[in-house]
């Protein structure tokens, strides 16, 4: 029995390094195992899910190879593919998670995010975060002609790169804060995000006991995933070269 957590591969047609490198997951390390779960920014971006580019059939169909062979895959948003729907979903085999979701982990509860929402101290980014997770706006943008959301996709990237370059490194980290209030929130000691591309495990104290945070890492120069195994006192992250 083994659960597989991964995030950030930003999946796109110019890096085929990175999709060569989860098929080849797909095939190898997640084959066999319980679960899948991906929180986030699976996909460099996707403006709906009636797009269908050879890619992302490609990868619809792989995950749903995976399914059909007994893992159950569990797909969280992420900042650049929050519009991903249903209609992938069950294309795929996965079914899609909210942001936060707290889960039962081989008798430890453990909540999952994606991580953007931790950084509160980019205070421009969480009020567009705000206006995009918006159910109303997403149906606005989805009724607009795929050309259209393909070049706002293109201008969205763009402007977020221009600004990410610009920012202090800690405003586009999680707050400290922020991290203690949700374990809190949930009753949890555990927590498990990606987004920030800095894999780790923080330790720190929530609910007046030990609990600790595992930062996912992103699938550029390395493939990530974290390990969770029942009799296993905690869960361990793993990379390997792409």
């Amino acid at each position: 029995m083994t659960t597989l957590f991964i995030s950030d591969l930003h999946l796109e047609e110019s890096r085929p390094d990175i999709t060569e490198a989860f098929l080849g997951f797909l095939d190898g390390k997640a084959s066999g195992v319980d679960q899948l779960y991906i929180l986030g920014d699976f996909f460099e971006a996707w403006i709906g899910d009636d797009e269908r580019t050879p890619l992302q059939e490609q990868i619809a169909t792989a995950l749903r190879k995976l399914r059909d062979n007994g893992t159950r895959i569990f797909l969280m948003h992420g900042n650049r593919d929050f519009l991903i729907g249903q209609d992938f979903c069950d294309r795929a085999g996965a079914t899609l998670l909210d942001d936060p979701t707290v889960i039962d982990l081989y008798g430890t509860p453990t909540l999952l995010m994606h991580g953007d929402s931790l950084c509160t101290a980019d205070v421009e980014y969480q009020k567009f975060r705000a206006n995009m997770r918006n159910p109303q706006w997403q149906q606005m943008i989805l009724q607009r002609p795929l050309k259209d959301r393909q070049q706002m996709a293109r201008q969205l990237r763009e402007i977020s790169m221009a600004k990410n370059q610009g920012k202090e490194e800690f405003i586009m980290d999680v707050t400290p804060e922020e991290v203690v209030k949700d374990l809190e929130t949930h009753g949890v000691q555990r927590m498990i995000h990606g987004h920030t591309h800095r894999p780790a495990v923080h330790e720190l104290t929530a609910n007046g006991s030990p609990a600790k945070r595992i930062v996912l890492g992103d699938w550029d120069k390395n493939a990530w995933w974290l390990e969770a195994e029942p009799g296993k006192e905690e869960p361990e992250l793993f990379k390997e070269p792409l």
